[in-house]
């Protein structure tokens, strides 16, 4: 040995004498202290998991009875379809406004606006607005240009600006409805920048809100035309589908409520300045209304036969904006609405604990913290404390059967089950953060960032499935891909996963494995680029 270095040793019975120390700690704090908090946590585990597979077995229920029994809206509701008439004319369609929200929407402004100006609706009913927050002014004028373009077509299409964006869409509907030029509109159809309405969008729409003056929403189900792109479009959509096709439905069918989605929809604008119009107070200005114009007793109907075309994000990060103020909105939106409901005299008392309990509490909040504490904590955890046990049924079976009636919505992608298993249960970390976010109120509650679109297109003669490659996503550093948290909880199970295989009797490890690889795909931000 080089002299001035020197070699510390450790001798073999010291090393022995550490691990039987950190033993002897872990010994001593796990009987008194975690085995009790472990074993509350597995019981409020199990309640929570309980309610989710209530709830869904009941979806389920009623969705069958709805598809067997129940009439089609076309048949429950008065229904006359608009025929053109030489001699009245125009003048039995009612005045319908388009509002197009945007903020700089370079890659799909055209399309938008060419589906919109598409519209089979008499052009001296129909007003275009197209509500541009934009802070580029490159977009700004490319946008103003193809609103110019339509108009000399003799569209009625306007191009509309704002100074600020206070209120993000919600202040630009806002707005929008402001202006003098739509005063006599009786109807205003919403659609985002990346949504492209069928050209009988309106006339199949219109007449439920014509022919039923309770109405207040016709809502149309969205169709992904990027689901294939990659395996990250491909999770969004089993879970959407679940959404549409069940939730929608049957909330639809039952109490002629759902939440409005923001886009794709069809609103009474009396029902909408009735209900104290849009408000900016969450990130859900959508859900916001739709909740108080159905406390004053408007009705909504879904058609879950009439689809738009729309975009999927297909960059995690993309998507994980977007899943913060999806899931912080409605948490952030219970909290302040609540006791409105509760206190409300308007609506019979089973539609209000549809509201309160399944719609949101069950759907909004237990869903996202069940799926996290439950199988990437709780169960974990138990792994490491063996005197806490959790029931087979509340480990395996009743996810199973939640996960099976999920699946319901994309029989198609049914071979991906288990991997969208792994990946909701990342997201659901992302989810139950923004959650408790919105209930307590604090830090991001109010954060908007515009879900990023690369901007597909149609083209139904090149290609069977209608559906083209994306323009190249842009390329973000790796930095910008890390996600810190879910690469800590990659090592927390794996670690977990470890210890199972040596010391457990579960064989937990193999899902824990498994998992630990999926957090880590999410963790490196590399979601996305798996086909």
């Amino acid at each position: 040995m080089e002299e001035g270095q020197t070699k510390i040793l450790i001798p073999v019975s010291v090393q022995d004498d550490i691990a039987g120390q950190i033993k002897m700690i872990w010994d001593v704090i796990k009987a008194p202290l975690l085995v009790p908090l472990l074993n509350v946590g597995v019981y409020l585990c199990l309640v929570m998991a309980l309610m989710l597979f209530a709830e869904r077995v009941y979806m389920g229920i009623v969705i069958i009875l709805v598809k067997l029994f129940w009439k089609k809206p076309e048949q429950r509701y008065r229904y006359e379809p608009f025929q053109d008439d030489e001699e009245s004319g125009t003048s039995h369609y009612p005045p319908v406004l388009i509002q197009i929200p945007m903020y700089n929407e370079k890659e799909v402004y055209k399309v938008s606006i060419g589906a919109a100006c598409g519209l089979s609706w008499p052009s001296d009913r129909l007003v275009i607005q197209v509500l541009d927050d934009s802070t580029d002014p490159a977009v700004k004028q490319m946008v103003e240009r193809e609103c110019q373009r339509w108009a000399s077509k003799g569209i009625n299409i306007v191009y509309q600006i704002r100074e600020n964006r206070t209120g993000y869409k919600a202040g630009a509907l806002k707005e929008g409805l402001k202006r003098g030029y739509v005063k006599h509109c009786e109807y205003v159809a919403i659609f985002d920048a990346d949504f492209r309405p069928e050209p009988d969008f309106l006339r199949r729409a219109i007449p439920f809100l014509e022919g039923n003056s309770d109405i207040a929403l016709v809502q149309a189900r969205w169709r992904f035309v990027n689901a294939d792109e990659c395996m990250l479009t491909r999770m969004q959509e089993m879970s959407l589908d679940y959404h549409f096709t069940v939730e929608q439905e049957v909330g639809s069918a039952t109490h002629a409520f759902f939440g409005f989605n923001g886009t794709a929809g069809v609103w009474r604008i009396a029902a909408i300045n009735e209900a104290g119009g849009w408000k900016d107070r969450t990130t859900v200005e959508d859900m916001d209304l739709a909740v108080r114009a159905s406390l004053r007793g408007w009705k909504f109907v879904y058609l879950g036969d009439l689809m738009v075309k729309s975009e999927l994000p297909s960059t995690l990060r993309a998507f994980r904006f977007q899943q913060h103020r999806w899931s912080c909105g409605p948490a952030n939106l219970f909290r302040k609405m609540v006791m409105e409901i509760v206190r409300n005299k308007q609506v019979k008392f089973w539609k209000k604990v549809y509201v309160i309990y399944s719609f949101f509490f069950v759907r909004k909040i237990i869903a996202h913290m069940v799926t996290f504490f439950f199988y990437c904590v709780v169960i974990p955890l138990t792994i490491l404390v063996p005197e806490v046990h959790v029931p087979l049924w509340g480990a395996v079976y009743i996810p199973c059967i939640i996960t099976i009636l999920n699946s319901v919505g994309t029989p198609r992608s049914i071979h991906l089950l288990f991997y969208w298993i792994l990946f909701e249960n990342v997201m659901s970390l992302h989810r139950t953060k923004a959650t408790l976010i919105g209930l307590l109120e604090a830090g991001r509650v109010n954060e908007w960032v515009v879900t990023e679109k690369l901007g597909d297109s149609v083209n139904a003669k090149n290609n069977k499935t209608n559906v083209t490659k994306a323009p190249k996503r842009p390329a973000f550093k790796f930095g910008e891909r890390l996600n810190v948290l879910e690469l800590g909880f990659a090592a927390f199970l794996f670690f977990c996963g470890c210890y199972d295989y040596v010391n457990g009797k579960h064989n937990y490890f193999i899902y824990l494995f498994l998992q630990t690889l999926t957090f880590s795909i999410v963790g490196f931000g590399y979601v996305g680029t798996i086909v």
